[in-house]
């Protein structure tokens, strides 16, 4: 079997995967027939739909599905980057010293998937909204707008966020 074969095996199989946990998380019908009609559309739906669940030029497994123990830990982290940004807002708000600015930055993560978890993270977090992602570029909507050089605005709108998720998938 190919390696481009073989990939595409992988993929229609994540997305029949996907497909049959949203049939069983969403069913209210546990029965085996259930069931059955449930893995005949997701295979059917796979079969037509994997290039679009993941895309081709996803090199790898790597690039696709995240690490067990980083991705089990980065919902605490992600709250807590929250919660600390809600904090910084809160302050902002109160002290009236919003700076809005909207700023231009790259990230180094090279998986779409982990660019838009990157990007969520970001809009997830009080004071900045993600306005565009374009491959590698973020452009974001900043309340808290501390500087206008872009790797620094960067680094401070991305935090830890950015290391964690790279974490995530290589």
């Amino acid at each position: 079997m190919t390696p481009r074969k073989l990939w595409t095996l992988v993929r229609v199989a994540a997305t029949f995967g996907f497909l049959c946990g949203v049939w069983l998380l969403f069913s209210a019908d546990n029965g085996w027939l259930s069931i059955l009609a449930g893995a005949s559309c997701a295979a059917l739906i796979a079969l037509a739909s994997y290039d679009t669940f993941i895309d081709e030029h996803e090199a790898g497994k790597n690039m696709v599905f995240p690490r067990l123990l980083p991705a089990l830990a980065y919902p605490a982290r992600l709250v807590a980057a929250m919660y600390s940004s809600s904090f910084a807002t809160l302050r902002t708000l109160m002290t009236g010293s919003a700076a809005p600015r909207v700023v231009h930055f790259r990230t180094r993560l090279k998986s779409d998937l982990a660019r838009v978890v990157l990007a969520e993270a970001i809009t997830f977090t009080p004071g900045t909204i993600v306005i565009d992602l374009d491959e590698d570029h973020l452009i974001v909507h900043w309340l808290n707008s501390t500087t206008r050089h872009s790797r620094r605005a960067g680094e401070t709108v991305k935090g830890r966020l950015e290391s964690i998720i790279g974490g995530m998938w290589v």
